[in-house]
Order: structure tokens, then sequence, then C-alpha cells
């Protein structure tokens, strides 16, 4: 789910964007609308000098797209999504895990994979990490001190 747009530092970066383990079946207005917003928002953020660390993926079946709602594609092979998420730690300046404090923003969002919601604004979606991961089953930021990690992962961004 990373963007073409972020990987053109090289033609193999770019190339590897556009494998399948990097995309999943996402709604025009998703796609288009709030999901690229938080992409240009986090360009953004890149731009001013963070660094941004992201995971971001899919859950569920039954995702609605312009040609209306599937709940899987390509013979059944592909599960249509209805919920697409990511999690972006925002850190300062260059780092890695332990960076991280209880006072790191992190942006966490769940939208609903479906037409309709093209002028949303990404913010409407933001949630907590413990959402994502309750509805998920991962576990993410793991990496990060257990005692911090308690803190970011319950707090929902609202910078």
């Amino acid at each position: 789910m990373t963007p073409s747009a972020d990987r053109t530092d090289t033609v193999t970066n770019n190339s590897a964007t556009f494998l399948m383990t990097n995309m999943i079946p996402q709604a025009p207005d998703n796609n288009q609308g709030p999901w690229a917003d938080l992409e240009d928002y986090s360009r953004d953020l890149v731009n001013q000098g963070k660094e941004l660390y992201i995971i971001s993926g899919s859950y569920g079946s039954g995702g609605t797209g312009s040609n209306g709602g599937a709940s899987s594609i390509a013979s059944g092979r592909v599960t249509v999504p209805d919920r697409t998420w990511k999690v972006i730690v925002v850190l300062d300046s260059p780092g890695n895990a332990s960076s991280v404090t209880t006072s790191t923003r992190v942006i966490a969002v769940n939208m609903p994979n479906e037409q309709g919601i093209r002028y949303d604004d990404w913010r409407s979606y933001r949630v907590s990490v413990d959402s994502i991961e309750s509805a998920t089953g991962y576990d993410l930021l793991s990496n990060v001190s257990s005692s911090i990690q308690s803190v970011i992962e319950a707090r929902v961004d609202n910078q």
C-alpha cells in the first residue's frame, strides 16, 4: 500500500510498489479521497524534516467499489476488504524504536473501503492503535517498550 510517488529514488524501488504484495482492492473514493489526502499530509511531514514509520493494511470482507459491492474478486482468490487502516509514527529526527517516547505523535486511521467518502476529511477516521490491533489481531509497534507502547497506542491523535 506504499504509493509509487513515495518510491522514486530508483527504478527498482518504484517497481516494487506494483507487486501484488503492495496492493489491495481499494474503492476509488477511498483511494482518491481521504487515503490520498493522508498520503499528501504524510509527505508534508517529511518535507518538514520529520521521519515517518508507516504500517498499513486492510481487514474484513465486502468493500464497495465503482462496480458495486464484492467480498472477493478474481474467482474468489482475492478478498475485497471492507476496511483500510494506517499507522504513522512521526519522529522529529531520524531514529528507531528506542527514539519513541510517550510524547511521540502516532497517527492511526481506520477507513471504510467504500464509495461515497471521497470528500471526507481523513482526520474524521482517526482512531487509536489499540482499536486497529483489536480489529486485526496484530501487535503493532511491538519493538517499542511496553510501557511506552501502552500510552501511545491508547491515544487518538488530535493534531
